[in-house]
């Protein structure tokens, strides 16, 4: 009996064992593949390159059976590029990419990168030649370096063994020679192309040359090659940060930031003490920089010219006299920080050439300078109404101070005054102080400066305030 039991109880072990099993493995086959998609869709550079660090991230977290870049570029920087295919070449998940229409420049080494290539139809990959903001081909120095990261980078998928009876060959996944002739127009491949022109490849004869794997007309054909049946697609979706800061280095509203930085800075050397002027330059200045210093376009040494150059300034206005080398170097390294800014990190090797093209450097310049020199005029034409509006309503000095308030009164300056002589006992910028006939009086220059002991005479005399001009 006792042994009849053991036997029905081993046995109903065994049934539950193969039911769990049978459970586990259905659910192995339900559980879908993650294919990650990241668009490459925009000019190469640090914004696509931060999108990619993010994306190869989250890629691992999830444990994606592979990466896929959706591409269509014509390039971009080439310093992003290398950052890019670095990525991918390191990277312990698959990569491939999906040329939708065009892998030019430095879309092509990002390509050549990935482990396997996919085009459509019409598409296009090659065109690596270095160039710069108009087009032109850099020197020879700077096509040396791509050549060299496009060879290196076909290299790296190593080689394949072909063997033919007795003799045994080894060929390249992907030829180097080919990466190279897409740079340098003086590289003859027989058979391929002509010395003096530079390499692209329509699909077609990348497929022939293996600079494709196959031809596809959407993403879901490419993993259908790929051979993946079971999946799902997981899109990068940028973050709200993201999506802010792709506003906020629109080039339009960096003039406008400028605008208020600067005009903070004029308003509160108008006004005593330090109030909302100040404060709107400092926000006005971190929305700038902040954004910029997060794409990696702006670097440290950068915002610091910008900091000095303020530093500069206010000890020309409120520790020396005059307005000389201080306040000349502070508005220049303000101007230079602003404007490095805008254009990206900036190789200063200068032999055989200039390694980027001034024009940039020049428009972020003329931007910054405009911008600046808007912002002062607008100061100084309708500072008076901006401060008198409902809108400054808290700094508004247009109400009535009643005696039943509490207000005194007090004896006000005689406007006889007005034509009399003195010295200015301090600097006047434009506000400070007067001496006549050995009274001390609190006086403003017409002009917005007068130096120390200049000789002045009073021109003007209302709501309480001496007007003076420099005899």
């Amino acid at each position: 009996m006792n042994k009849n039991i053991i036997i029905s109880f081993i046995f109903l072990l065994i049934v539950a064992n193969n039911v769990y099993s049978q459970k586990e493995e259905i659910k192995k086959t339900d559980k879908k593949d993650i294919v990650y998609v990241l668009d490459i869709k925009e000019q190469i550079g640090p914004a696509i390159w931060r999108k990619t660090k993010q994306a190869f991230s989250e890629a691992n977290k999830i444990h994606a059976k592979c990466i896929l870049l959706h591409m269509n570029t014509y390039g971009g920087l080439v310093d992003a590029a290398d950052s890019l295919r670095t990525a991918i070449l390191n990277s312990p998940i698959p990569v491939y990419v999906f040329i939708d229409n065009n892998a030019a420049s430095a879309g092509a080494l990002i390509a050549i990168a990935c482990d396997s290539i996919y085009m459509r139809s019409g598409a296009n990959i090659g065109a690596a030649t270095v160039v710069n903001q108009k087009g032109e081909a850099v020197p020879d120095k700077y096509q040396s370096y791509m050549r060299s990261t496009m060879r290196s980078t076909a290299e790296a998928h190593g080689k394949q063994t072909i063997i033919k009876g007795k003799d045994t060959t080894y060929v390249w996944y992907r030829d180097p020679k080919i990466a190279e002739a897409m740079v340098d127009p003086r590289k003859k491949i027989v058979g391929i192309i002509d010395s003096g022109e530079v390499l692209t490849f329509t699909t077609s004869e990348a497929i022939k040359y293996n600079y494709c794997e196959g031809k596809a007309e959407t993403i879901e054909e490419v993993i259908e090659i790929i051979g993946i049946k079971n999946y799902e697609i997981k899109k990068y979706n940028p973050s709200s940060l993201e999506k802010i800061i792709g506003i906020l280095v629109n080039p339009y509203l960096q003039s406008v930031l400028i605008m208020i930085l600067v005009g903070g800075i004029y308003f509160e050397l108008q006004t005593p003490g330090v109030g909302f002027p100040l404060a709107a330059s400092v926000i006005a200045a971190v929305i700038y920089f902040a954004p910029l210093y997060l794409e990696g376009v702006a670097e440290y040494w950068e915002i610091a010219l910008f900091v000095l150059g303020l530093i500069l300034l206010a000890i020309e206005i409120f520790a020396i006299s005059g307005f000389g080398i201080a306040g000349v170097s502070g508005i220049i390294l303000m101007v230079a920080g602003l404007a490095f800014s805008m254009v990206g990190k900036i190789d200063f090797s200068f032999s055989n050439g200039v390694a980027f093209s001034l024009e940039p450097l020049f428009k972020s310049i003329v931007i910054v300078v405009i911008s600046m020199f808007t912002s002062v005029l607008a100061s100084i034409f309708f500072g008076k109404e901006i401060l008198s509006s409902h809108a400054f309503s808290f700094v508004s000095l247009n109400k009535s101070q009643t005696i039943n308030d509490g207000y005194l009164g007090v004896k006000t300056i005689d406007k006889e005054i007005i034509g009399k002589e003195g010295i200015a006992i301090t600097i006047l910028r434009p506000s400070g102080k007067i001496e006549i006939d050995d009274e001390i009086y609190d006086a403003k220059a017409v002009v917005s400066y007068i130096e120390r002991g200049t000789k002045v005479k009073v021109v003007d005399y209302k709501s309480g305030q001496l007007y003076v001009v420099i005899l």
